[in-house]
């Protein structure tokens, strides 16, 4: 077991958004993250990489426990040393190249050397198929291309997770299986990933494992197939029909 959470909770101005989160993530594992609109996927998310201060939960990450409301800094850089994050919004620096992008965080937060950095650089962006654009600049890139990037850097640091926060939902709908594309061959060399997602067919063929989240609670998880296949939850199936009637439209 490489995370597991217990009793996660987060309010904002008074309303829980977390109503009490447990969570087990094995090496290996990936786990799509589904749910409506304003169910505290992406609330989640950002609280297990300390993005945002959960109210109450206990986090073990490589066998340290850690409480999530007074985890101190040190402690948290330790766990972002050992985890990537990518968002919906790509989160470039629009003044820098795509190598500039992906180097400034082994060069910046972990003090490497240049030549070392623009090494792994290179290499973690010819991974995403982006090795052709290491002197283009993010606006002249395609939301898709700029996500690769987003990802490269994400791999660049040598994670053992990423966290995906709705990663294909800025993107144009023929962009989107160039970014899932690359997170598909991330999972069969098994990149441990939770990914907060509406792509269904990501969910069912590439993942390991699916929640389902609803009002800030866990509603149902278990193995891919068998969620899509078997829900048990009434309201998992009430959910699935809908998201997979609206793709047909």
């Amino acid at each position: 077991m490489i995370l597991e959470v217990k009793g996660l909770k987060k309010a904002f101005e008074g309303k829980e958004i977390l109503k009490g989160i447990d969570l087990t993530v094995e090496k290996g594992d990936v786990v799509a993250i589904l749910g409506p609109s304003g169910s505290g996927k992406t609330t989640m998310l950002r609280c297990l990489n300390f993005l945002e201060t959960a109210d109450e939960g206990v986090l073990s990450f490589d066998g340290k426990e850690h409480d999530m409301h007074t985890a101190g800094k040190k402690d948290i850089a330790q766990i972002r040393k050992n985890t990537a994050f990518v968002f919906q919004s790509y989160n470039l620096f629009l003044n820098k190249t795509v190598l500039q992008n992906v180097m400034l965080g082994l060069t910046s937060a972990r003090k490497m050397k240049k030549q070392e950095a623009r090494e792994i650089a290179v290499e973690a962006l010819t991974h995403v198929g982006m090795a052709d654009k290491l002197t283009s600049y993010p606006n002249q890139l395609s939301g898709g291309q700029q996500q690769r990037v987003a990802i490269a850097r994400a791999l660049a640091t040598k994670p053992e997770i990423i966290y995906f926060d709705e990663p294909t939902s800025a993107l144009d709908p023929e962009l989107i299986g160039e970014v899932l594309s690359v997170m598909r061959q991330l999972a069969r060399e098994g990149m441990t990933m939770l990914v907060v997602t509406h792509e269904m067919e990501f969910a069912r063929n590439v993942s390991s494992k699916v929640i389902f989240m609803e009002n800030g609670n866990i509603v149902e998880e278990g193995p891919s197939k068998e969620f899509f296949e078997n829900p048990k939850e009434a309201r998992t199936r009430e959910f699935i029909n809908f998201i997979l009637t609206q793709g047909e439209e």
